[in-house]
């Protein structure tokens, strides 16, 4: 059986895997669900300090102080570069890297740069207004504004959501994540929600250099359609895909 650490996306906790958790668990794996330092139960650690190193260091930490081995690295969403932070450093305590419906970004790119301009701009207002500058507010988890993100998510779900996301520290998303001029080969996956296979095949093909690191013969690319949140959305599915992935 395989050893999971399941990092989360931004405003969420350890509490969004539970369901994925429970079905690998069942499936006799060992599982490690992460909070990262300021978030959910970890909220009374927020600081204006707190940035991408704090969340690389958090994942490091889990996976030595439990002396783990043949881990199988999962990152959901912004997720993605404390996960690719940890396995840039470690990659021979991992079997392999899944991405959920995230890839990593080039080095030297910050989250926040991947938007526009302008919502780089809304989003720093945002910040500014009401989180003192700091901290980054949970979206509304509204499906009427956003269907395709909140695919498969009835209204309950979403109040539930609602009821336990905290804001993100906004540091997390403007630093830069410096990566190795050579990257480990450890086997890397893509779980795709939102995005279409052929459309990341595409991309790769055209040297896109948001995509371009993903050709190697060490990735592989699966389709799971729902919206953005498949821990929520699709938790049983995500579960055996992940198992599979494992074997």
């Amino acid at each position: 059986m395989a050893t999971f650490v399941l990092v989360p996306g931004y405003w969420l906790g350890a509490w969004a895997w539970e369901r994925v958790t429970e079905e690998l668990r069942a499936a006799g794996h060992e599982v490690h669900p992460v909070t990262l330092t300021g978030l959910a139960e970890r909220a009374a650690e927020a600081t204006p300090e707190v940035d991408l190193d704090t969340h690389v260091a958090d994942v490091l930490k889990v996976l030595a102080d439990g002396d783990l081995r043949e881990v199988v690295l999962v990152g959901h969403s912004g997720g993605m570069l404390p996960v690719t932070g940890a396995a840039d450093r470690v990659p021979e305590r991992l079997s392999r890297v899944v991405y959920v419906d995230s890839a990593p970004l080039p080095s030297g790119m910050a989250q926040h740069d991947f938007s526009e301009p302008e919502q780089q701009a809304a989003v720093e207002k945002q910040v500014a207004e009401e989180g003192d500058g700091w901290l980054l507010p949970a979206p509304p988890f509204d499906a009427a504004a956003d269907p395709e993100n909140h695919a498969d998510m009835p209204e309950e779900m979403l109040a539930e959501i609602r009821a336990r996301v905290t804001p993100q520290p906004f540091a997390t998303a403007t630093q830069p994540l410096i990566r190795p001029e050579t990257v480990p080969d450890t086997p890397k996956s893509m779980v795709l929600n939102t995005i279409p296979r052929p459309l990341v095949e595409q991309m790769i093909a055209a040297g896109n250099p948001l995509f371009a690191a993903l050709g190697g013969p060490e990735w592989s690319f699966h389709e799971l359609p729902t919206g953005h949140w498949p821990m929520f959305s699709k938790p049983v599915e995500l579960a055996r895909l992940l198992d599979s992935l494992a074997s």
